[in-house]
């Protein structure tokens, strides 16, 4: 198994980039094909000690920056890193890509060079949220801004498989993302999706709320791109801001010091359970291959999380797994149209 990473892709590129890489290949012993400039990357290598046997330098000549439009990789910038990275998992070198550049031209690229897996219409961009009992998916928060009911049943398909195959859950409970529990709330797409959800076979436990997202009454959440965006951010500045807050009063005077000092390992806990760089990346299920897409400003600790959660999902064979399902749901809609009319017929 290999995976292609992009190392010209985010804030920290190539140096956090590459070190992250090297962590995945010495310390998990995972193939890498590190994609980029070569002079920089093996400038980087050779700061870290030199090459790894484990990792492989794949030649881009261009970078697309985090300011470039999204379509960039496919219409101008055809040898930049992360459209290499896309034709090496399409090509079949690697079986996943990671990249913490430009996150609409990683989609982009993963879409139309990787190729959406047959019967997805919209391939999502799922996050794991820690919860008071373990952990949430999240999809979609950021790919699709504008959903349809269709894909809001392909992304809890999509949630479904990635709950149980990577976090090991064995029957994930899936939540419609609404403004009450009750199936006659929340907006028209809503209540169509509520009904769509039931008919999937899923565990589908009915709409949840924005506290469900930590409570841990949900495995997985669905929601279009633009809501699970939102909710991404603010979680993640509200994780921040409270760690901020947390360390200032604890430096408020010797009594909180010392008392931070007897509770040092829960505080530790805690910052793991919140920490983005324990996650990693994040899948864009849907595609036929991995492709996982990190924060801008991640680090080494963060690419070789990101590598490990990339190796997970190929090992889960997710791709196939999700395929199958889309094309079962799709055979059974095309059964119950084509029986509709001869019943009725016979009325």
């Amino acid at each position: 198994m290999k995976i292609a990473v992009d190392a010209m892709g985010g804030d920290h590129a190539p140096g956090e980039i590459v070190a992250g890489a090297m962590q995945a290949a010495s310390e998990d012993g995972t193939e890498i094909l590190l994609v980029g400039i070569p002079e920089a990357v093996e400038a980087e290598l050779a700061r870290l000690g030199g090459r790894h046997p484990r990792i492989e330098v794949v030649a881009a000549e261009e970078v697309v920056g985090m300011d470039e439009p999204p379509i960039t990789p496919i219409r101008k910038k055809r040898r930049s890193s992360i459209r290499i990275c896309a034709e090496l998992v399409r090509s079949g070198r690697a079986q996943a890509m990671v990249s913490a550049g430009n996150t609409g031209a990683a989609m982009i690229a993963a879409k139309m060079v990787v190729g959406a897996i047959p019967g997805v219409d919209r391939p999502a961009l799922a996050a794991v949220f820690p919860n008071r009992t373990g952990r949430t998916v999240v999809l979609d928060v950021g790919a699709n801004i504008d959903s349809k009911a269709e894909h809001l049943r392909q992304f809890a398909v999509m949630g479904h498989f990635y709950a149980q195959e990577v976090l090991h859950t064995p029957s994930p409970r899936i939540g419609l993302l609404s403004i009450g529990e009750e199936d006659v709330k929340g907006n028209d797409l809503t209540k169509e999706v509520f009904q769509v959800l039931k008919t999937t076979g899923l565990n589908f436990v009915g709409n949840v709320e924005g506290r469900d997202f930590f409570n841990g009454n949900v495995d997985v959440v669905v929601c279009d791109g633009f809501v699970g965006n939102v909710v991404l951010k603010a979680a993640e500045s509200m994780a921040g801001l409270f760690g901020q807050m947390l360390r200032e009063g604890l430096q408020k005077s010797l009594r909180t010091k010392l008392g931070y000092l007897l509770a040092k390992p829960a505080f530790e806990d805690f910052r793991r359970r919140v920490d983005y760089t324990e996650y990693g990346a994040a899948p864009l299920l849907g595609v036929q291959g991995g492709c996982f897409i990190g924060h801008g400003r991640s680090n080494a600790k963060a690419v070789r999380n990101s590598v490990r959660r990339a190796v997970e999902f190929c090992a889960a064979d997710l791709h196939r797994k999700i395929a199958e399902k889309v094309a079962e749901l799709h055979a059974e809609e095309a059964r119950s149209g084509a029986a509709a009319p001869a019943s009725a017929e016979r009325d």
